[in-house]
């Protein structure tokens, strides 16, 4: 994805690599702790992270997993907990050798749109303990900021997440049902879904319901939660460019929330932007009250474990700070 700046818009609201469903179409036509040791390799001592970054004052926090692909590799994926099946960057299928008229075009759905996109067949997608079989990976464009595509949440219905912000570590592996840790918050997640990540939250005195999306830069609501927080009668907020997955991008509105609570881990001074985007809609969230919550956030905390056979998540406020974070001190993105 990229990230620019429209003429007569205040701010440019990011988001990354989102959330998208797989329809699979047939001759569519053109343009329509101690276990967290397993994977050693990815600890990396370097200035810059080389998998895991948190978010700091100037820059948003990414997950990046080395995934191998029919063997080779690794490739490094952005970990995307809103996407139902992962996807690739035109040169990894180059690199691999595949020819997209091997494999049907699909109907991929971002934030912002759905746009129909050309696919390749590989017989194998592997990390950690995550090895998913024969698949149809669409190729999304070169837009991850030096990433190779996207994982997706395909095979992860029993497995653990740990994400380490601080120490450049990221671990799939089997789950074992275990409790969160001492200094851990645990979140339950929502029952009935489906694969995706939701929490209840408050936002300021509403209660919405929260999608855990790694693969976002950004948060956004809904306008159901913009109306039910009434900011928008009292002031006019700025004018946020989304671009989403697909290419296809919306104009919102941004508004700071002085306070999100996710259970006991709050948030204050968020800027979020709110509009009806085209994924809140096939999530069939158009109606309650609902925030996705991006990269901005979610890369603030120290740990960040995601349980699929727990159907919890599990955070750790970074080392010698409790919650509230606060994000006014951030500098905003801007194109």
């Amino acid at each position: 994805m990229t990230r620019g700046r429209a003429e007569g818009l205040a701010v440019v609201a990011a988001v990354g690599a989102l959330a998208f469903t797989l329809h699979a179409r047939a001759n569519l036509p053109q343009g329509a702790t101690s276990s967290e040791e397993e994977l050693t390799e990815v600890v990396v001592q370097a200035h810059e992270p080389r998998y895991v970054a948190p978010t700091r004052r100037d820059r948003i926090g990414r997950v990046w997993v080395p995934v191998y692909i029919n063997d080779k590799g690794p490739f490094r994926l952005v970990l995307d907990s809103g996407a139902t099946n992962s996807a690739v960057i035109p040169r990894v299928a180059s690199e691999l050798g595949l020819s997209t008229a091997d494999a049907p075009q699909v109907l991929m759905r971002g934030v912002t749109g759905a746009a129909v996109t050309p696919t390749i067949r590989v017989q194998s997608l592997a990390v950690g303990d995550l090895e998913v079989g024969k698949s149809l990976l669409p190729l999304v464009p070169d837009a991850f900021g030096g990433a190779e595509g996207l994982l997706g949440t395909e095979g992860m219905s029993d497995k653990r997440i740990y994400i380490d912000f601080l120490h450049d570590f990221v671990n799939i592996s089997r789950s074992k049902n275990r409790r969160a840790e001492v200094g851990f918050h645990a979140l339950p997640l929502i029952p009935g879904a489906g694969k995706l990540l939701v929490v209840r939250a408050t936002i300021g005195s509403v209660r919405a319901r929260a999608i855990i999306d790694t693969g976002a830069q950004a948060s956004v609501g809904n306008l159901p939660l913009l109306d039910a927080l009434e900011r928008h009668r009292r002031e006019k907020g700025s004018a946020d460019l989304i671009t989403g997955a697909t290419g296809a991008t919306q104009v919102g509105e941004g508004f700071p929330i002085h306070n999100i609570s996710l259970g006991d881990v709050m948030i204050q001074n968020a800027h979020i932007t709110f509009g009806d985007m085209h994924i809140f809609s096939h999530w069939d969230a158009s109606e309650e009250p609902t925030i996705l919550i991006g990269m901005d956030i979610l890369g603030l905390v120290d740990t960040l474990v995601i349980d699929y056979q727990r159907q919890e998540l599990h955070i750790k406020p970074r080392e010698g700070r409790q919650t509230p974070f606060d994000l006014s001190t951030r500098v905003p993105w801007r194109g």
